[in-house]
């Protein structure tokens, strides 16, 4: 019931019947207020019965792996072929040290030495060995050595070798025959040698002796025995 309905029923109320109508007062307002309450509740229910807002859920992506692969690259070493064993040094562990001779004259002896090659496969040298002069029972002897080109005996260029199994090198000593007393000269009746570009050493004995005055000019190694032909 609208507001202005009521406000009418009250005023006809009143003109009518004032005593009468007087005591029906609270009634008619009681019936005004329920009016105005209901359609408070109808416009309520109205906004009720609407459609809530739908709301959209955005999808949840699954986070994503990377898997990144590796290869890996496995490099083996050829075998050495024949070419590259030649490459190997000759050693004292695979050498034969012997004595090839010696001769002199005008103040100066020559002796002769030669490495053999006893290994299975060639081997390489070059340049200098080193030497020790030793005495019949194998003691050292007071010995300097001067690497040497030239010599009184000729000369001898340093030249890179191989040496195949079963051959050899050779050097020689030029010693200087002084007087014993002034220069500490002796007679050697042995020699160690250390091949060049190796730390072990060879021994080998002088027949006879040789006659040395401490200094002694060392040859360069020379293919088969031609450093003592």
């Amino acid at each position: 019931m609208s507001v202005r309905i009521v406000a009418r029923v009250v005023r006809r109320a009143y003109t009518a019947v004032p005593m009468k109508r007087l005591a029906l007062l609270p009634l008619v307002l009681l019936l005004a207020a329920c009016g105005s309450s209901g359609g408070g509740s109808t416009s309520a229910s109205s906004t009720a019965g609407a459609s809530p807002a739908t709301t959209t859920t955005p999808p949840v992506t699954s986070p994503t792996t990377a898997t990144t692969s590796t290869s890996t690259t496995t490099t083996t070493a050829a075998p050495p072929t024949g070419a590259s064993a030649d490459r190997s040094g000759c050693r004292a562990a695979n050498l034969h040290l012997s004595f090839l001779g010696q001769q002199g004259g005008m103040g100066h002896g020559e002796i002769g030495f030669a490495l053999r090659n006893t290994g299975a496969g060639s081997c390489r040298t070059y340049g200098y060995p080193g030497i020790l002069f030793l005495a019949q029972h194998g003691g050292a002897l007071p010995t300097i050595p001067h690497h040497t080109t030239n010599d009184f005996f000729g000369s001898t260029p340093a030249v890179p070798l191989v040496i195949a199994p079963g051959h050899s090198a050779s050097f020689r000593l030029d010693v200087g025959h002084g007087v014993a007393t002034a220069n500490g000269c002796a007679t050697a009746y042995g020699i160690q040698v250390i091949p060049p570009g190796d730390t072990a050493k060879l021994r080998t004995t002088i027949p006879n002796g040789s006659y040395e005055c401490r200094d002694a000019n060392v040859s360069p190694m020379q293919a088969g025995t031609s450093a003592y032909p």
